[in-house]
């Protein structure tokens, strides 16, 4: 059998295996950083900071979420319930 068909399919279901995850957090970056250097430009360094924090947050959800599905999963293929 082979290996590397478990990862791309578990139990009949695909796995899915896109980038569109890669694509928000660089978007997100981007957005982020522009707002930030706008914001320091106009000498509002503490809401810069601010709009940084924020942009943090909503990235570390974003990779939470898809890492718990990775354990959920690896726990699965290795029936560890």
């Amino acid at each position: 059998m082979d290996y590397l068909f478990l990862f791309y399919y578990f139990k009949g279901k695909k796995l899915d295996l896109n980038i569109d995850l890669i694509f928000k957090i660089a978007a997100i970056g981007i957005l982020i950083t522009v707002i930030t250097q706008v914001l320091k430009k106009s000498d509002r360094d503490d809401i810069a900071m601010l709009v940084s924090i924020v942009g943090i947050v909503i990235v570390l959800t974003l990779v939470v979420n898809v890492v718990g599905e990775l354990f959920t999963t690896i726990k699965q293929i290795f029936y560890l319930y």
